[in-house]
């Protein structure tokens, strides 16, 4: 029997069919298990990833080998976007017992969750040195049969490697004031200054450690010493990511990563947090160097998520695949031909500077066919016959089948969004953008935080949500919220990422060493309780709170808040400065802690103040106005001026745009 039919992952649901008798992660799982006396077999993925389809048509869509494991396991799929915490303490057990690791995973456990094998991707069939996924089931079961102590005590030395970081101990300091400086030091020596980028391929887009080198540009002088290296390394890559084939040139937007070190071909699959994490990027680095290409780049971004990863109702969805016609990137390629008459009713010259423009030739690029790409790198803004063939092609691609599109929604990834959007609307007096941030607000409170205050992970229109939340769920939308708050002057949305915050500290602090557990003191008990505190893909819970109650703190007063970010600091001062683009949020944290928090406060009716406060970007200021909220930056503020504080500190209220310029210089 499949039990997958009810989840709200569609990940899940896409496996609903399969002859494998499917469990979702739980107790019941576990008990049956028990009961049979035979192994877990967990399998963990997520729908946007390509090798998880692969081996699901391979393996799991088999009928004879579907019966193999339901004859001698009992079979979980998990989502690992829906279950990051059973995700990242198996990952580790894989990590360690392979040297590698990846989706999809497949992990075999006792039936306490104690995992004693596991990897990544089996092919159905043998293959060069891999062995097949019915060998690795068969091996499986015999040593379960015959070598079962053998297996109990390699359980208990992978389970000792699961989650070890959650046991990290905290220091005496925070990192120093000189560790932002360090880390742009250290993006420069991995800069590939060829093609942008850190390392070789594949290459992702490492936001955060771009957000890192802006932070820097935007608060030191020009004399520093680092400053013409990091504009250098900030332009080259930011250039590079968005003249090649992992920006969609026609829709706006992001893939996921780039297979080859020149950003051509992606991995076709568009991600929430990528474009949320993205789109910011390229926004603060028009913000700091004046290049009007990335603020179209993150316009573009903004507007594709709105377009299509959003909800009617103002969710943003978590994906859309790599895949679509049974093939990788079929939605995105062109020929030459193809071109041709989707702008069939353009001039035969637009045509053909349209097919120079996008770099499409008769040999193509991708198996045949062109990846739309700028071959001249940086030269991003189009002339009107260049739109008039983009638009033609747009409008072409929309008649094509959609890649699969998973449609939950994620309380964290919409958090990201939920900032970025925020101060996109702000930053360019988008008032559509704004009711979106507005709508996306009502709809994550409505559907996903429950009558106390706990946040939900996910959503789906079919399944509703019901997975308790992380801690990253929870700092997430501290800093969505408040950053809403800001950008709309409505009292409402601070003071739900202060109730937010309380959630957070309550549920989710670790009192003994300082930061966050990933799970809830709530949330059902796993074989070990995660932390999370690398800045990956996306950025760490721990990095999350740290940021996120730090701004909170200063606007609100709230000295809790900035004790548990001091925490966090404390708690991975050895590791950040040992390591510093391992933790490209955390820098955020770090240099709002030593520089302190600027606080603007508008009162009264004064518009201009506010545009002077928001035009430009100030990564260590925090901005009140609007409807007052609790806390001492609204005592005694009245008439229609503003106030910069540091520290709740105040110096004399302005009244003129010049003034607060120059109060803020």
């Amino acid at each position: 029997m499949n039990r997958l039919v009810t989840e709200t992952s569609p990940y899940l649901r896409q496996h609903a069919d399969n002859p494998v008798h499917w469990w979702p992660w739980g107790s019941e799982a576990m008990a049956e298990a028990a009961e049979r006396d035979v192994p877990i077999l967990l399998s963990v993925g997520y729908s946007a990833c390509h090798w998880c389809h692969v081996m699901a048509h391979e393996s799991f869509e088999d009928s004879d080998i579907a019966a193999q494991m339901n004859a001698g396991f009992v079979n979980v799929k998990v989502d690992r976007e829906e279950r990051p915490d059973v995700d990242s303490i198996y990952m580790d057990a894989v990590t360690a017992l392979t040297g590698r690791g990846g989706w999809p995973m497949t992990v075999f456990c006792h039936p306490d969750g104690r995992p004693f094998h596991g990897g990544t991707y089996w092919p159905d069939r043998p293959r060069g040195s891999m062995p097949s996924f019915p060998q690795v089931l068969d091996a499986v079961s015999e040593a379960w049969a015959e070598r079962r102590s053998e297996l109990d005590g390699l359980a208990d030395r992978l389970t000792a490697n699961m989650a070890r970081h959650a046991e990290l101990s905290p220091g005496e300091d925070v990192p120093t004031a000189e560790t932002l400086a360090r880390a742009v030091a250290q993006l420069g020596e991995q800069h590939d200054d060829e093609w942008g980028g850190f390392g070789t391929a594949p290459k992702f887009p490492q936001a955060m450690s771009l957000e890192a080198l802006l932070r820097f540009l935007a608060t030191t002088g020009p004399d520093d010493p680092h400053r013409t290296r990091a504009v250098e390394v900030a332009t080259t890559t930011l250039d590079a990511m968005a003249s090649g084939g992992m920006h969609d040139h026609l829709g706006g937007g992001f893939a996921r990563y780039s297979v080859d070190p020149w950003w051509l071909v992606p991995h076709f699959e568009k991600m929430l947090y990528d474009n949320a994490l993205l789109a910011r990027a390229y926004l603060h680095g028009w913000w700091v160097l004046g290049h009007r290409r990335w603020r179209l780049v993150a316009i573009e971004a903004i507007e594709y998520v709105l377009r299509d990863l959003r909800h009617p109702d103002g969710g943003f969805f978590s994906a859309e695949d790599a895949d679509s016609e049974g093939a990788e990137g079929t939605f995105y390629v062109w020929t030459p031909d193809e071109v041709r008459e989707a702008c069939a009713g353009l001039p035969d010259d637009e045509v053909a500077a349209a097919l120079d423009w996008y770099g499409v030739t008769a040999a193509g690029n991708f198996e045949g066919a062109n990846i739309l790409h700028r071959p001249l790198r940086g030269d991003l803004e189009r002339p009107k016959t260049i739109e008039r063939a983009r638009l033609a092609l747009f409008a072409r691609r929309e008649q094509r089948v959609r890649p699969g599109l998973d449609d939950k929604v994620l309380t964290e990834w919409n958090g990201l969004m939920l900032a970025t959007l925020s101060e996109a609307a702000m930053a360019l007096g988008r008032e559509d953008w704004l009711d979106a941030a507005r709508a996306n607000g009502d709809f994550l409170a409505r559907n996903l935080r429950r009558d106390d205050g706990r946040w939900l992970r996910s959503w789906q229109a079919d399944a509703g949500a019901h997975t308790l939340g992380f801690a990253a769920d929870h700092a997430a939308m501290v800093d969505g919220l408040t950053r809403l708050g800001e950008a709309s002057g409505e009292a409402r949305w601070t003071e739900l990422a202060a109730s937010t915050a309380d959630v957070l500290l309550d549920r989710f602090l670790d009192d003994e060493r300082g930061g966050f557990h990933a799970t809830g003191h709530d949330a059902e008990g796993l074989v070990r309780r995660p932390k999370d505190l690398l800045d990956n893909a996306h950025p760490s819970a721990n990095s999350l709170a740290a940021v996120a109650l730090l701004r909170l703190g200063a606007l609100v007063g709230d000295a809790r808040y900035i004790d548990a970010a001091e925490g966090v600091l404390r708690l991975l001062g050895e590791s950040v400065g040992g390591h510093p683009t391992a933790f490209g949020h955390l820098l955020g944290a770090v240099d709002l802690w030593h520089s302190g928090i600027t606080e603007v406060v508008v009162t009264g009716d004064r518009p201009d103040l506010v545009a002077t406060a928001a035009g430009k970007w100030r990564p260590n200021a925090v901005l009140a106005w609007g409807e007052p909220f609790g806390g001492p930056l609204w005592d005694e503020r009245d008439g229609d001026r503003a106030w910069v504080c540091r520290d709740f500190a105040c110096r004399a209220p302005v009244d003129t745009p010049a003034d607060l310029e120059t109060e803020l210089t």
